[in-house]
């Protein structure tokens, strides 16, 4: 399952998923708690009603490498979102994740979390993409090691991953 993108604002397609950029139009209509027919049910989640908030402050999170909102290939129905926190920063990207309840239990979010990873990697100056997890969430936990990123150290109660590029370095 390769991401397959034509520019770099096109969305990834994955077996199951697409992956488009949101547009200020949707953050707007999640702020404004007006419903689309193009939305599950139980979408948007608190996570993604957080994320568009934060839109007017970090404006490149529209961009090209930044957050995007999760579609069933099969109903075109939003069931998630999924983004990257641009800037890089030495390297790194740090990646967030999340599946409306009713859609949980699919493997939609590894599968979205591995195409977004994938994507980053290919970044000008981007080696590793990063998350952090809290340890009360093993679910979370899971997803990352299905989507093939690597525990590499715990924090009081956060475990850290990463996934970092095959030609790279690690830092």
């Amino acid at each position: 399952m390769n991401p397959s993108t034509s520019s770099a604002h096109a969305e990834l397609t994955t077996d199951r998923l697409r992956l488009r950029p949101w547009t200020t139009a949707e953050a707007t209509a999640v702020l404004d708690d007006t419903r689309s027919p193009h939305w599950a049910d139980d979408f948007p989640a608190e996570g993604d009603r957080v994320i568009a908030g934060l839109f007017d402050q970090h404006p490149a999170w529209l961009g090209p490498y930044g957050h995007r909102l999760i579609i069933e290939r099969d109903s075109g129905l939003v069931v998630g979102s999924t983004g990257l926190f641009w800037p890089a920063s030495e390297g790194i990207l740090e990646i967030g994740y999340g599946i409306v309840a009713s859609r949980r239990g699919r493997g939609y979010a590894p599968e979205a979390t591995r195409a977004l990873a994938a994507f980053a990697l290919t970044a000008p100056d981007v080696h590793t993409v990063i998350a952090n997890v809290e340890l009360s969430n093993p679910a979370s936990v899971r997803v990352l090691e299905k989507a093939g990123f690597h525990h590499w150290s715990t924090e009081e109660n956060v475990a850290r991953f990463r996934i970092t590029a095959p030609d790279r370095h690690e830092r």
